[in-house]
């Protein structure tokens, strides 16, 4: 994982648990996305098939996506 911004597709996020899926625009496993990775203030959220820019990184579970911004 590199500190490169990368740019990638929302799969899925649910508002009510705060978390959901991008799948990256140049291919791969799908990342993680967290709201309170998402940049921003107030209620952070992303939609279905949104254009998103992203640092990919190492989570628990598999990759994530850190520093979440709508492209």
């Amino acid at each position: 994982m590199s500190n490169q911004r990368e740019f990638g597709i929302v799969k899925w996020f649910n508002n009510d648990k705060g978390f959901g899926f991008i799948s990256p625009e140049a291919g791969g496993k799908d990342l993680f996305a967290h709201y309170s990775e998402i940049s921003g203030s107030g209620h952070r959220s992303l939609e279905e098939n949104q254009r998103v820019s992203y640092i990919a990184a190492a989570g628990q579970k598999g990759p994530q996506a850190t520093a979440i911004e709508v492209a």
